[in-house]
């Protein structure tokens, strides 16, 4: 459980003390997160080459759809029009960019660069 909740908290996956991120970023001012180069704790680098993060697109393209389909299932309850109904979801889908982009960069790395991995 402890690797998830340093998923979450955005752990360095070797030391689980240092943060990956450096700023969390926000949508609604244009600002993506900006990753950390090396851990500050223990110096871990964590995007090992050029283009390390192009399969984490997949992974948050994956957290999007059931994000996008669990609201969905909820929301068809309340709202009873498909306009409405794809102004929440686009809404959301902008608000939870940031958190989307972070959190599949994370599974990226505890993926392939876990606590034991050699890269």
């Amino acid at each position: 459980m402890s690797q998830f909740k340093n998923i979450l908290d955005e752990k360095c996956p070797k030391c689980g003390e240092g943060q990956v991120f450096a700023k969390k970023g926000n949508p609604l001012l244009f600002r993506m997160p900006t990753m950390n180069a090396n851990c500050p704790c223990c110096g871990h680098k964590f995007e090992k080459e050029t283009g390390y993060f192009f399969g984490s697109m997949y992974v948050s393209y994956g957290l999007t759809v059931a994000e996008m389909i669990s609201v969905f299932l909820v929301a068809h309850f309340f709202i009873k029009s498909f306009s409405g109904m794809m102004f929440l979801i686009g809404t959301l889908a902008v608000l939870l960019s940031t958190f989307n982009f972070r959190l599949s960069r994370m599974i990226w790395i505890y993926l392939l660069d876990g606590k034991n991995r050699e890269v």
